[in-house]
């Protein structure tokens, strides 16, 4: 049993926390070695089973990110920018395989994720499923078999608790189109529109966010053309399937030299 890879989960607290708690407890392939959350939170030093209304696991809950990560091999991390970045860097210094699937990051987070990548495995996506992947795999493919005569626009609905828009998912979706057509997406993205716009600008691609409810994840992404549109779409009903991922991706690290990898690396598309 001690030879599985040990396992720290980061915002151990919340939802997608949870459902990884419990899944790498479940698990026979890794150990849960540690439960990370910020110091002050109320579940600091008790075990991370019992918090979570269950039976014990022998895990207590920490805010001191270098020693749970000193004694690691993986670290999942579904939490904040400016934390992810900061693990990013203890992961490395501990040359553990670091699973980041927080959105909303900006270039110069990138940057120095990238640095931290020199040093360890990092593998990081706006979506860990696998059907999402397959969606942005077909999304290249058809953006790059059409012309600039269909319109491209990603829509996306998440529940009302959900910060950054667009989703880090539509993101990814909206850099597949653009890869498919070859240009960059800082030059073709528009979103948040409103008031009087004026006509749609050709080659552009749109992004729509709608937040309501528990809406896990819905993603769509529309080519419209005149008198046809083809509509690419996932539809996710249960967290889990992003916990899968992520568990799939810090055991297919164990074995990989560092670099920054994504989930098309981890699926081999």
């Amino acid at each position: 049993m001690s030879n599985l890879p040990g396992i720290v989960i980061t915002g151990a607290s919340g939802a997608m926390g949870q459902t990884l708690v419990k899944l790498v407890a479940a698990s026979d392939k890794m150990r849960l070695v540690g439960c990370l959350e910020r110091p002050g939170h109320t579940w600091i030093g008790r075990d991370i089973g019992e918090a979570m209304g269950a039976a014990a696991l022998g895990v207590a809950v920490t805010d001191d990110a270098l020693e749970a990560f000193s004694k690691a091999q993986g670290v999942i991390d579904f939490t904040a920018p400016a934390a992810s970045v900061g693990f990013a860097a203890l992961a490395a210094q501990a040359r553990a395989v670091h699973v980041i699937g927080t959105t909303g990051l900006e270039p110069d987070d990138l940057t120095k994720i990238d640095a931290a990548a020199h040093h360890a495995v990092i593998v990081r996506a706006g979506n860990m499923s696998l059907g999402v992947n397959l969606l942005v795999g077909l999304t290249k493919k058809v953006a790059a078999a059409l012309d600039e005569d269909w319109d491209i626009e990603v829509i996306e609905a998440h529940h009302r608790r959900k910060v950054d828009a667009p989703s880090g998912t539509a993101l990814m979706l909206g850099q597949a189109a653009a890869d498919g057509r070859q240009i960059a997406l800082e030059d073709a993205k528009v979103s948040g529109r409103d008031g009087i716009t004026g006509a749609r600008t050709r080659g552009s691609i749109g992004f729509s966010a709608i937040r309501g409810g528990d809406i896990v994840g819905e993603h769509d992404v529309l080519f419209a053309s005149e008198g046809e549109r083809i509509v690419l779409r996932h539809v996710a009903t249960d967290r889990a399937i992003f916990a899968r991922g992520a568990l799939k991706a810090v055991l297919w690290g164990q074995s990989q030299k560092p670099g920054h990898y994504n989930m098309m690396d981890v699926l081999g598309l």
